[in-house]
């Protein structure tokens, strides 16, 4: 049975880690790009879970062995396809136990050099923790801008571009705010999260910057590392800005519009809004907010969202960093994206 440490998972080509693991597990966390060849439904791991529990070790295992017998000849098909395609298959579990094992050792009995990973995921998840801040450049360049100013338009304009890019909201699943998970799944967790952090990073090792939106500690359900934390606070800061009149548009492109005519929008909005109406101390805005929203005027609902209670608190969160910032009008992305290109190849301001 052959057998690898992380970092040498990491030096081979055209990896392909599977995880045996059930569906529930693998769907909850994985290495990024892992397929799911599963020993035992969700169901079966319940069943062995409970016997162990109640019966013993050797119950158990008997009745593992039951339940996996009749699954070794496909199990085996769907790796030995992975390795025929030319990619180097990874076997991996949880902590490199007994389901990787097992497969490993029916693996190497049916005649295929297939290596298993030691550890499993959590030797995995210990080691891109470990190497996270490393792998953050030196510089960062921090995107500011008021809530709907198309901060993360920008920010893929510039990845298209060719730029390091990290789209902090993107690897969280969640856009930030209290609506962050419209028309998303309910948000990556922690250990998602960091795994896709690493998996940015080593696509710019070497690359002297990156390029991130401004962002608090928590995104969803998420914490970004402190060590991200601390170069974002001494970094290169460019400043969007564009009119109410965009911005209102822009947030009901994104928010609303594709949602605006399922049964659960309106409802979800009603819901999210009454989050922020206990941190709102006027009466009147209170009240402007529930008529708009009575009558589904959503734009409405999205203006004085800005006006009162967004913008407010992004003035005096960017009291945090200091000046100077290269302010750039957004009101066009392609045009803003131009002229952060212009700032890199004129100016050189931005990566020293």
């Amino acid at each position: 049975m052959r057998e690898i440490t992380v970092d040498q998972f990491f030096q081979l080509n055209n990896a392909v880690s599977i995880d045996v693991r059930s569906p529930g597990e693998f769907k909850e966390f994985h290495i990024p790009g892992a397929v799911n060849i599963p020993l035992f439904t969700d169901e079966e791991r319940v069943i062995i879970g409970t016997i162990y529990k109640h019966e013993g070790a050797d119950v158990a295992k008997w009745k593992a062995m039951e339940l996996v017998s009749p699954k070794i000849p496909s199990l085996l098909k769907d790796i030995k396809a992975i390795h025929e395609k030319g990619s180097e298959p990874v076997i991996y579990c949880w902590r490199g136990g007994m389901r990787s094992k097992a497969v490993a050792t029916f693996i190497t009995f049916a005649g295929l050099s297939i290596p298993r990973l030691i550890g499993g995921y959590r030797a995995y998840r210990q080691y891109i923790l470990e190497k996270i801040p490393s792998l953050l450049p030196d510089k960062v360049i921090t995107l500011h801008g008021m809530t709907g100013v198309g901060k993360t338009d920008v920010l893929k304009g510039l990845y298209n571009k060719g730029l390091p890019v990290i789209d902090l909201e993107g690897l969280a699943g969640h856009r930030g705010s209290i609506f962050g998970t419209f028309g998303l799944f309910p948000g990556n967790n922690q250990k998602t999260f960091d795994s896709l952090l690493f998996k940015s990073l080593t696509e710019m090792i070497d690359s002297p910057f990156f390029i991130i939106e401004a962002e608090s500690k928590r995104i969803g359900k998420v914490v970004l590392p402190d060590e991200l934390l601390k170069k974002k606070q001494h970094g290169t800061n460019i400043h969007l800005h564009a009119s109410m009149r965009s911005r209102v548009e822009r947030i009901y492109n994104d928010y609303c519009l594709p949602y605006v005519h399922e049964d659960w929008f309106h409802d979800k909005v009603v819901e999210r809004l009454s989050f922020i109406k206990k941190r709102i101390k006027n009466h009147e805005i209170i009240a402007s907010l529930n008529e708009a929203a009575s009558i589904r005027e959503y734009k409405t609902v999205i203006q004085i969202l800005l006006e009162d209670y967004y913008d407010p608190r992004y003035a005096h969160k960017q009291m945090e960093y200091s000046e100077p910032f290269h302010h750039i009008d957004a009101e066009n992305t392609e045009s803003a994206v131009k002229e952060i290109m212009q700032l890199f190849h004129t100016k050189n301001a931005l990566a020293n």
